[in-house]
């Protein structure tokens, strides 16, 4: 088992900021690939960014620019970094990490369809972007 527990949603207006955190144990946090995904009321599941163990980082195309994924060592948490939220950003966040693909962790984020290759998964936050 691989304890995910993500924080920070909520319900803003556009424009506005949120800072979404996953906290994760240090062996997940420095071996694992994480990525965090959303997904809104009727659409499929999608890739937001993701956070591979050497520390490099890969977007969406859609939160290019506005979303930052980073990771803080000394307290083991993910976090996601969205500025300039839009309603179209609404969704319930999930943080999902796995080591298969560690090194690989571009390619889930590039095709959101590599989602079911993830094994752990946290409860998800919700995040409502008012227009």
């Amino acid at each position: 088992q691989v304890p995910l527990v993500e924080s920070g949603g909520g319900s803003v207006q556009a424009g506005d900021s949120l800072r979404l955190a996953c906290a994760a144990s240090e062996y997940t946090y420095t071996t694992y690939c994480m990525v965090w995904f959303r997904q809104a009321p009727g659409k499929e599941r999608e890739a937001v960014a993701g956070i591979d163990s050497d520390g490099s980082t890969s977007y969406g195309d859609s939160v290019k620019g506005r979303f930052t994924i980073s990771k803080d060592s000394e307290k083991n948490i993910l976090y996601l970094q969205m500025n300039s939220l839009k309603p179209e950003d609404t969704g319930m966040y999930y943080c999902a990490a796995d080591r298969i693909w560690s090194g690989y962790c571009r390619q889930p984020v590039v095709d959101s369809s590599l989602d079911v290759a993830f094994t752990y998964w946290g409860q998800g936050t919700q995040v409502t972007v008012s227009s």
